[in-house]
């Protein structure tokens, strides 16, 4: 399974973007995808993160602003970031449970100026 995530960038408070991770190969079913951020010296946290169902999960830090949604049937996961703060800029990285083995994407980096 490889997973790869696209649409970080610059942007400034207040602003939004839309990340987006599909995961290739040979699948069957993927259990829960989520995002992941690490900023410079933190360690990573998780942000969101969704079951296959559609149940889902945020930080406390980004609930109200960001939304988690997937498409089963492309094996994608997005994250919708609204209303973005300075203190969102990290690295993010989606990840896929895929038969009880967490796979995880190349970062994209997302920078949210004052």
């Amino acid at each position: 399974v490889q997973l790869q995530a696209s649409g970080g960038g610059l942007v400034q408070a207040g602003g939004s973007l839309r990340l987006s991770c599909a995961a290739s190969g040979t699948i069957f079913s993927i259990n829960d995808m989520g995002w992941y951020r690490q900023a410079p010296g933190k360690q990573r946290e998780l942000v969101a993160a969704i079951s296959s169902g559609g149940d889902t999960k945020y930080a406390d830090s980004v609930k109200g602003r960001l939304t988690i949604s997937r498409d089963n049937f492309k094996n994608a996961v997005d994250l919708q970031m609204n209303s973005l703060k300075p203190e969102d800029t990290a690295v993010y990285y989606c990840n896929a449970d895929y038969l009880n083995v967490l796979y995880w994407g190349k970062g994209t980096q997302v920078t949210v100026s004052s």
